[in-house]
């Protein structure tokens, strides 16, 4: 492990405890990833805003993977953003209606749109989606670049959701179960090893030349996109399966205990 470029994480569950909380320890090591010439990538399903806010002034010098590998920036310049058709969303819109408990939200390049007037779940989702919209009826369009519809239901998304909804995989989406209480929907090959991927190319980095963590199925490509792939102990099964190594907990911070073992501090 002696040419690690690219040091790659997932944020909730991952990087953050469940506070959404950054370690305090974090400022230092990150002076130290700089000096080493290693850049420090998040990668989240979360809105761009919502990864960059936890990173203040450093923002301009890192690169962010948002939306489920939905939307790249390096450096504060775009180099890559999806965008899912209304067609589809407007039909799945209708299939989550049926589903009881759940409620949708569109996540798009300008803001999150909501149906519900529920003060409870939209203070939820502001730790993810910072600048929010009701709207009466997200199946009428909106001028926006919608990246992706996430679902949440409070007694879990892959049981309660995604059984419902994986039929939409017939018009090529990719159906992922993002963390207990989440599902999101992309078009196909927005993931965010794909993301992972075009950054690697951009900046002439190696997949050998790469760590990464996650603690949940949309972090699998991810983790296969890197040489020096580490799960969570708090991840799910399928994602210490993928992975080459487990770190610790979230609570625990585990990221940034294996990358200062890595980085001898």
């Amino acid at each position: 492990m002696d040419d690690i470029r690219m040091i790659v994480t997932d944020m909730d569950g991952t990087f953050l405890n469940s506070l959404h909380e950054v370690s305090p320890e974090f400022p230092e090591i990150y002076e130290e990833l700089k000096k080493r010439n290693i850049l420090f990538v998040p990668a989240s399903g979360r809105q761009m805003p919502g990864i960059t806010k936890y990173f203040g002034d450093t923002e301009s010098e890192m690169a962010f993977i948002a939306e489920n590998g939905g939307y790249v920036i390096y450096k504060n310049k775009e180099l890559f953003a999806d965008r899912l058709e209304h067609t589809y969303i407007a039909e799945i819109i209708d299939a989550i209606r049926g589903i009881h408990g759940a409620t949708p939200v569109l996540s798009g390049k300008k803001k999150a749109y909501v149906d519900t007037e529920n003060q409870d779940f939209i203070h939820y989702i502001s730790h993810f989606y910072t600048d929010n919209e009701i709207r009466e009826d997200l199946t009428e369009d909106i001028d926006d670049s919608i990246f992706k519809i996430a679902v949440y239901h409070p007694d879990g998304s892959e049981e309660n959701v995604y059984p419902v909804l994986k039929q939409f995989e017939k018009y090529n989406l990719e159906i992922v179960v993002s963390g207990h209480n989440w599902l999101d929907i992309m078009n196909k090959n927005i993931n965010k090893g794909n993301a992972l991927e075009k950054l690697q190319e951009a900046l002439d980095i190696s997949p050998y030349q790469t760590m990464a963590f996650g603690d949940y199925m949309n972090d699998i490509e991810m983790l296969r996109n890197s040489k020096y792939s580490y799960a969570m102990k708090n991840a799910h099964p399928s994602v210490k399966e993928a992975a080459s190594y487990e770190a610790c907990s979230n609570d625990n911070f585990g990221v940034l205990k294996i990358i200062k073992d890595y980085l001898k501090l």
